[in-house]
């Protein structure tokens, strides 16, 4: 084989690497942002640079794959919903106070479920792997409850922060895993 041969084999060669490179990124790409929806644009946003985005929604599901998140037998789903519609209930006469309740039983459902519950920030990430479709109304209700303890949200923001709350209880009480329906 001459030298010119070799050199277009190897021309060829790094080109279906490269080809080989870059669609798998980009099919990287969109597998995330399909499973993450508007959490990816979030970690896009928060980070600046896809690359940095894109590992940081790949540490995430790793994160959470390793946590034992479990489903609630019956009598803990009687248990949480009962919880819950007395929160509700109690929204009419202290919707301040019903908020506070609201944020502490998603806590409570949470850690019920076997997330880690300390920083909202990691909550909120774990979260995401599973329920990315209700994690920004998780973000909005808390940032309204965090504006509640410093007086400064309307009743009306209170109420939206009921609604933000109850989407995502609703998906941790009744929602199988994403990440383990995927694997079953």
């Amino acid at each position: 084989m001459n030298t010119a041969a070799i050199i277009v084999i190897a021309l060829v060669v790094v080109a279906i690497a490269i080809a080989a490179f870059l669609y798998t990124r980009h099919r990287r790409s969109r597998i995330l942002r399909k499973e993450f929806g508007p959490e990816y644009k979030h970690a896009l946003d928060q980070h600046g640079d896809q690359r940095k985005a894109e590992a940081e929604l790949a540490a995430r599901q790793e994160r959470v794959r390793k946590l034992e998140i479990r489903e609630l037998t019956q009598e803990e789903q009687n248990r949480f919903s009962d919880a819950w519609r007395k929160t509700q209930a109690r929204f009419v006469d202290e919707p301040s106070r019903a908020v506070s309740e609201a944020s502490d039983l998603v806590k409570e459902l949470m850690r019920a479920r076997g997330y880690p519950v300390g920083d909202f920030e990691q909550r909120a990430a774990d979260v995401s792997v599973d329920h990315a479709n209700v994690v920004t109304n998780y973000r909005a209700a808390y940032d309204i409850a965090s504006r509640n303890k410093s007086g400064d949200a309307t009743t009306e923001d209170l109420r939206q922060a009921m609604v933000h709350y109850r989407s995502l209880f609703e998906e941790l009480l009744e929602q199988p895993t994403t990440h383990r329906e995927a694997a079953a």
